[in-house]
């Protein structure tokens, strides 16, 4: 007698999630694990300033925290998946020394002035990961000397160390974002390497600050966050060259 051949029941299929329902889980999974914990007030505050304007500068002495708020900041739009793209810039200034030619492709030979930035990018989402990944791939650095023609869409750009930035470099900067674009521009204005005729950062805040989508955070000395000795030493310099 022939056996006969039993099917086995065909367990039911899940429904597959819309490309829309997978994007919002996966940036809900990108984001669930990012958090930044204020260093001080002043980190707080920038952080509130950055929904409520389109360009902020964030000013004040070394070591309160400047960089690593806009970096974080950053991460946090891209993780949520509200930006595609980190624009990094810093002048191309060396601090009262003069290292020559130095030899690579473009991102080796400015790669060494962005090392602030990327270690406070690393600090933010660590040396590995998911959130490492997505943000590396994010990221765009956009030398002063290249930019002239661009338009940065869908992006956070942050302009570092702005002190050493003319008044024509800051201006050029200020033009180039576009469609759904923050600008953060970070400085101090009492540590520049360029001669003072050349300084534009605070001639820039003074002829911007009152235009609607333009905000300015200034951190002081009792917000540095690095060492605590940092305060009394730029405190009794500050007191010495004056004199």
């Amino acid at each position: 007698m022939a056996k006969q051949r039993v099917q086995k029941s065909q367990k039911p299929q899940k429904p597959q999630a819309s490309n829309a329902q997978g994007r919002q889980k996966n940036t809900q999974n990108r984001q669930k694990s990012f958090h930044f914990e204020f260093l001080n007030p002043a980190q707080k505050m920038a952080w509130e300033a950055f929904d409520q304007h389109d360009v902020l500068f964030l000013l004040g002495p070394a070591g309160c925290g400047k960089t690593i708020i806009s970096c974080a900041f950053a991460i946090s739009e891209i993780l949520a998946g509200k930006k595609e793209q980190i624009v990094l810039t810093r002048p191309i200034v060396e601090a009262g020394e003069n290292l020559g030619f130095l030899p690579g492709d473009l991102n080796e030979k400015v790669s060494p002035y962005m090392v602030p930035m990327y270690d406070s990018i690393q600090k933010c989402v660590g040396r590995e990961g998911q959130q490492k990944e997505i943000i590396e791939s994010s990221i765009r650095v956009s030398p002063l000397a290249f930019m002239r023609g661009v338009t940065f869409d869908d992006s956070i750009c942050i302009f570092d160390e702005a002190q050493n930035a003319t008044k024509s470099q800051l201006k050029l900067f200020l033009t180039r974002f576009g469609h759904n674009s923050k600008i953060i521009i970070t400085g101090d204005p009492y540590q520049s390497d360029l001669r003072p005729g050349d300084q534009g950062l605070m001639h820039v805040v003074k002829q911007l600050e009152d235009l609607p989508g333009i905000g300015v955070i200034y951190f002081k000395a009792s917000s540095i966050v690095r060492h605590p000795l940092i305060a009394s030493i730029l405190e009794r310099l500050e007191v010495r060259s004056a004199e």
